[in-house]
């Protein structure tokens, strides 16, 4: 009887497999997609209509994609997908960054040191460019496999001909501006790279590093010390003993007070504040000089232009300066200044007008050779690490060492070598940040006329570009775009003109950079080719490369501004945090400086990926995650997934456990699909079968106002690139609501009413709804997925398309007003139905119904006035909802549900509870029944 009855039931049937076998379907359908060139047919689908340019943020061409790649160019093809969806028109060209010292650095270590040291640098330049290209290709398999649309046959490399001339278009454009200059100033200078570094290439991390007290002995007696039998001194701590060789100068606080006190008949003079905890830390009693019989305190004034005897070199004095930069926290209160070795130090030394820098360091970081001042003297040729220990040994010989000891503190470090750097003053290329107000610019730009997504992302970069120095943009390598500067030959002249520099640009546009290091200047600069001091004809080209943070920071100039299909500014630049301080940074000065405006109109500003426990990844913990492997293993939209669900303008945490736990949700997503399919599939054609929305049954309207709902939340978290909201919500109404809920609930009228009748399409019109809904909300995320639903779904609900990716977004059957209306029924409906499911359980352990189905319960379903008067005359639903034989309205001061035993026996068919007639079915069944043999 249960196999006839089988018979005649709408039981699910779809060939959309419950299996996802992503990692083997995907690469299927990414062929068909390359094939049918699917990016190209979404932009002309969208042609004419409003553009969306999201500017790729070149990855660094240097090795297989990494989980922190995948979350970036995830992110974006989500956004491109949304946007696409709205009808925009949404060229995204990839890119990559090719120049720089880490490809140079793979070079010199194939090739040797030695070997690599006396190679021509258009060898090394042809070399590196070989790598870059081979790594270009690889990354760019790594990122199609994650499902990224985009025109990746023409994507932007940063060594091309006309991303080069950019470099020195924008150049030009700023130094007639008077932007750029060259400057002998201390920059951070990494001794293993052989390069200077802009802040932005500066890591911190902890160093433990020696640090020393000293006395300077002052060679003239400070005001009010005139009768002080003894010398006078200047106590200083440092951190760097290095820097003592090249000492110039000592700073005090402006205004501060400062005691003198005596030790070994000798006084010693130190900030009032931090003297006696000094005095402890020495081994000395706080005793300070009296005067007229009082303490000898005296403001920092007083020591203003007094000399000391240089702590190294006898003969040479230093001269004591006022500087606000001093700190009142540690230490003694007293700086020593190498003019050489420190910004701080440079600019209070220079305000004072002491221009003649020493700087005995080399580009190896180690001591000139000699005996005079400006050299190592006694510490010549040793590196300035090696040199640390002999110098405070030195200086505890000589008598002037108070105290050493060992500190850790945070230190600057070269971003790609890890060591740690110098500060060293050096002839380079700077862009002055004040002088035409470039920091002001800036500062006001990306607080008053950009987006940033989290809010708080402008307060980062604006607090970044207030505290950066001049930008320093010369380097000294092979692997880059050359600064176009020349030096005479004849009389040593810096030579750089509008002539010289439009010859140069035209150059690259024809030959590219390469041509600097291959071809004379007398060959392309033509008239140009002259010095302005001398008049002489012999000019050589200069050596110093472009940071790189440059050529990338003028994509905006050679990629957005050149290329048709694109636009500037850009709408959008999506990167991780740690580009506040490089490519939104360059790209803004550079677009700034050569414009005045922007490159981007907003900025998405993304966190770090770290492993399930919040630590960084790395190979030796072994909690690395490669997005290949888990493309081969698990699936692109499991990764796809995984990046919507969290918040990414925070670091986010992966490793197999949290992926795993996003396959279960993925699963959830799909069993919703293949659900309503099994009763659309072949079953419900729109174009015909759809039921007008105010016909439809009221339990299927109210979920329908709900989805509209939903939807709405959904294109508003899009909109406001919330990734993880959307995720949200959807997992929690497909769950929830759908799954647990609405779906199950409704499958009894789906599998045993009459296949046409008016309620079955009511509920299919609803799930019809729900999946057009479910497929475009989810297709920026799911994206293989949700083009493989399209496959099972009938012609007409297609929108005339094949692939997911050219479907627009949803048009919702209900305004927003029609379904707020109906919001409060539902939310009832919603309440009343946790309520039951409580009730059922409480009833079930009381022994009160025996039966564990709930079709065999009924309830009394107790509400307040004004809930009531919402589902007033809808027992019938409410009883569907909860999947009970019956529901009895009541009237009470609070919601509450009693959970009663069935009235009438249980249908064969349907397994509900009601009266039964003389053929053994309920009536819905037995009509049923009577229509399917009729059919036969």
């Amino acid at each position: 009887m249960a196999n006839e009855y089988k018979k005649t039931m709408n039981l699910p049937s779809t060939s959309f497999p419950m299996r996802a076998s992503l990692a083997t379907r995907e690469p299927e359908r990414l062929k068909v997609w390359r094939e049918n060139n699917v990016y190209e047919m979404v932009r002309k689908k969208n042609a004419g209509h409003d553009k969306f340019v999201l500017h790729d943020g070149p990855p660094y061409a240097n090795g297989p994609i990494h989980i922190g790649h995948a979350m970036n160019k995830v992110s974006k093809d989500i956004i491109n997908r949304y946007w696409m969806m709205q009808g925009r028109d949404v060229p995204y060209v990839p890119g990559w960054d090719c120049h720089g010292q880490p490809i140079e650095h793979k070079v010199e270590e194939k090739v040797g040191t030695k070997k690599f040291n006396e190679m021509p640098a258009a060898e090394i330049r042809e070399m590196c460019n070989k790598f870059a290209v081979e790594n270009i290709e690889l990354q760019k398999s790594g990122f199609r496999r994650l499902g990224v649309l985009g025109d990746w046959d023409h994507p932007y490399l940063t060594l091309y001909h006309q991303h080069d001339a950019a470099d020195i278009e924008v150049f030009k454009a700023m130094f007639d501006k008077g932007m750029i200059y060259r400057g002998h100033k201390p920059v951070h200078w990494c001794k293993h790279c052989h390069t200077a570094l802009a802040e932005a290439e500066i890591e911190y991390s902890d160093e433990t590093s020696p640090s020393i007290f000293v006395r300077f002995e002052m060679t003239s007696k400070p005001a009010g010390l005139e009768n002080f039998d003894g010398p006078v001194d200047f106590i200083i701590w440092t951190t760097t003993p290095w820097t003592i060789p090249s000492d110039q100068a000592v700073s005090l606080k402006p205004g501060a007070a400062y005691v003198a006190v005596e030790h070994d008949g000798r006084a010693e003079v130190m900030l009032e504040d931090l003297a006696p905890k000094c005095c402890e830390e020495f081994g000395w009693e706080y005793t300070p000089v009296m005067v007229d019989g009082k303490p000898y305190v005296v403001p920092a004034e007083t020591f203003h232009h007094i000399h000391y005897k240089q702590p190294i070199f006898d003969g040479v004095e230093g001269v004591a300066l006022l500087a606000d930069y001093v700190g009142v926290d540690d230490g003694t209160g007293i700086v020593h200044n190498s003019p050489g070795h420190g910004v701080d130090d440079y600019f209070a030394c220079l305000k004072e007008g002491i221009t003649d820098i020493c700087m005995p360091v080399d580009d190896d970081g180690k001591f000139y050779t000699g005996e005079e001042f400006g050299t190592g003297g006694p510490f010549s040729g040793m590196d300035t690490d090696e040199a640390n220990p002999h110098i405070i040994e030195f200086l505890r010989e000589r008598g002037t060492l108070v105290l050493e000891k060992k500190i850790t503190h945070s230190y600057p470090h070269c971003w790609r070598c890890k060591h740690p750097v110098l500060f060293r003053a050096t002839d380079q290329w700077f862009v002055s940040m004040d002088k035409t107000g470039l920091r002001e610019q800036a500062g006001k730009e990306v607080r008053e006329n950009v987006k940033w997504y989290p809010a708080h992302a402008a307060n980062r970069i604006g607090a970044m570009v207030e505290q950066r120095p001049d930008w320093c943009i010369s380097r000294q390598r092979n692997w880059g775009v050359p600064i176009p500067s020349y030096t005479c030959a004849d009389c040593g002249e810096k030579v750089m003109n509008d002539a010289t520099l439009d010859a140069v640009i035209k150059l690259f546009h024809e030959k590219g950079s390469d041509a600097w290091f291959t071809d004379k200047p007398e060959d392309y600069l033509g008239e140009a080719c002259v010095c302005p001091k001398c008049g002489g004809h012999h000019l050589k080209a200069g050596k110093d490369i472009l940071d790189v943070w440059w050529d990338s920071g003028v994509s905006w100039k050679a990629v957005c501004e050149f290329r048709d299909e694109l636009q500037y500014p850009a709408d959008m630049y999506l990167e991780g945090s740690d580009q506040h301080r490089g490519w939104f940074q360059s790209s803004l000065l550079t677009s700034l400086g050569a414009n005045d405006i922007a490159p981007y109109k907003a900025v998405v500003s993304q966190g770090f990926t770290l492993d399930g426990q919040g630590r960084k990844m790395s190979k030796s913990l072994g909690n690395v995650i490669d997005p290949n492997k888990v493309c081969a293993e698990m699936g692109a939209d499991i990764l796809r997934l995984w990046v919507a669900s969290t918040d990414t303008s925070h670091d986010v945490a992966v490793d197999h456990e949290i992926l795993a736990r996003t396959s279960d949700a993925y699963r959830r997503f799909r069993n919703t699909f293949r659900f309503l399919l099994g009763e659309l599939e072949g079953q419900f054609d729109p174009e015909h079968d759809l039921v007008p929305v105010d016909e439809m049954e009221r339990y299927d309207l109210l979920v329908l106002a709900r989805a509209c709902d939903m939807h709405e939340k959904v294109s508003e978290a899009y909109a406001g690139y919330r990734f993880y909201q959307v995720y949200r919500a959807l997992y929690d109404f497909v769950v929830t609501e759908l799954s647990n809920g609405y779906l199950n609930a409704t499958k009894d009228r789906m599998y045993c009413d009459e296949p046409g009748s008016k309620s079955r399409r009511s509920a299919q019109t609803c799930w019809y709804y729900l999946l057009e809904m479910l497929l475009r909300d989810l297709q920026p995320i799911l994206s293989f997925t949700t083009d493989e639903v399209m496959a099972h779904l009938p012609e007409s609900a297609r929108d005339g398309q094949t692939f997911a990716a050219l479907l627009d977004w949803w048009s919702e059957p209900l305004s927003h007003d029609e379904a707020a209306k109906l919001l409060g029924e539902y939310n009832v409906l919603l309440e009343a139905r946790g309520a039951y499911t409580k009730a059922n359980e409480a009833a079930l352990a009381a022994g009160t119904v025996s039966e564990k189905t709930s079709q065999a319960t009924r309830c009394v379903l107790t509400l307040p006035a004004e809930q009531l008067e919402l589902v007033h005359g809808s027992e019938a639903m409410l009883a569907e909802a909860f999947v009970c034989s019956e529901v009895e309205l009541a009237s009470g001061d609070e919601l509450a549900c009693e959970v009663l035993p069935a009235h009438g026996e249980k249908c064969p068919r349907c397994w509900n509870w009601r009266p039964l007639g003389a053929d053994g079915l309920c009536c819905r069944c037995s009509h049923a029944v009577a229509a399917a043999t009729k059919a036969e």
